[in-house]
């Protein structure tokens, strides 16, 4: 379904299972980034209230995370691929009652067995969903199948640098580059911006580094000599060059605001996210 910009955003209903996997429509971006909120942002409420929440900051994405309660009338159900069919029907209903479309899920574990990782898929595929958003990867051979068979992107996210984990490669822009070498396209970086300023590292030439296997991106500012998560324009993470490159690379994919500070009452910090990305861009 289309959406149409003589509407307000009241009046536009969002048929998700109208919605090819990887289409955002223009309508539903910020700028011309497809901007939306990383669930766990809101993780210490229910996925309905989240996505209200994203409504409220006059988002229309939402990245889901696994595990966030469906709703206060469905305290037992869960998102993701365990959630029940009535779970799941309710998750379709909180969606198009907010106008949201879900255009990823992270950051999920994907199984080695195939089969196991065709549940991961299918929920996805099920909604709609784009991208899956993960940091499996020794499961990199089954996941090249499941994009083949789903035609759906897998971002590698990177968490910060663990100095006492040499085994932990993910915060580094180039083992993805060398993880992805060789792969399908549609495999690649879930480039968090944040993370990566706490690993010492420039976000923007991360992503310019990364050119062409940019498949989604989280986006959170880092505070001044610190490593907590502060609002849009604070911090050091320099998201206006960020952004930038992620211009200069192309990228067309999910920006998943992912503030995570100030848990119970954070509305006000994503919004600075939304300022911050209308005065800078496309």
């Amino acid at each position: 379904m289309k959406w149409f910009p003589t509407l307000t955003a009241a009046a536009i209903v969002l048929n998700v299972a109208a919605i090819a996997a990887t289409l955002i429509p223009s309508e539903a971006r910020t700028n011309g980034f497809a901007l939306g909120t990383q669930s766990y942002t809101f993780k210490e409420f229910t996925f309905e209230d989240a996505c209200a929440k994203t409504a409220a900051a006059g988002l229309h994405t939402t990245e889901m995370f696994p595990g966030q309660k469906v709703s206060a009338a469905l305290p037992d159900q869960k998102t993701g691929p365990g959630v029940s069919p009535e779970g799941l029907a309710a998750i379709k209903d909180i969606l198009k009652k907010n106008n949201i479309q879900a255009v990823a899920i992270g950051v999920i574990g994907i199984p080695i067995d195939e089969e196991a990782a065709r549940k991961v898929f299918s929920f996805a595929k099920e909604l709609g969903i784009g991208v899956i958003n993960t940091e499996s990867t020794n499961a990199i051979d089954t996941i090249e199948k499941m994009v083949k068979e789903f035609d759906i992107k897998v971002g590698y996210h990177n968490h910060p640098r663990r100095p006492n984990d040499e085994n932990y490669k993910v915060w580094d822009p180039n083992y993805i580059l060398e993880l992805t070498k060789g792969r399908d396209a549609r495999i690649g970086s879930c480039a968090d911006m944040g993370h990566w300023t706490n690993s010492g590292l420039s976000a923007a030439e991360s992503i310019r580094l990364l050119k062409g296997r940019v498949v989604s991106s989280h986006i959170k500012d880092i505070a001044m000599g610190g490593t907590s998560v502060v609002p849009a324009g604070t911090g050091r993470a320099n998201l206006p060059e960020a952004l930038k490159a992620l211009k200069e690379v192309g990228f067309d994919g999910p920006i998943s605001i992912e503030h995570e500070n100030n848990w119970k009452d954070n509305l006000a910090d994503v919004i600075t996210y939304v300022d911050l990305v209308k005065a800078h861009g496309k």
